[in-house]
């Protein structure tokens, strides 16, 4: 199943927004509040690779209060 990490800058203070607006999208897994370059993390999951591109243009990408994402595949995982 493909997976990626989303980095994602919203507006000043809009972090609790757009965590609430990642938690209602199919596929969002994790969100986690960061300090640093970025203000969110995202792990997303979709069937395909073009849902998963789906999912980050038309979703993450189009709620008001994102500025702007990085978006890195993942290409191989272990959980320990």
């Amino acid at each position: 199943m493909p997976a990626a990490i989303v980095l994602v800058n919203t507006e000043i203070g809009a972090e609790s927004q757009v965590m609430e607006a990642l938690s209602q999208i199919e596929g969002v897994k994790e969100i986690h509040v960061v300090y640093g370059m970025y203000d969110i993390v995202v792990k997303a999951e979709a069937d395909s690779h073009e849902s998963l591109r789906e999912l980050v243009i038309n979703k993450i990408r189009r709620i008001p209060q994102v500025r702007g994402t990085t978006t890195m595949i993942i290409i191989e995982s272990k959980i320990i």
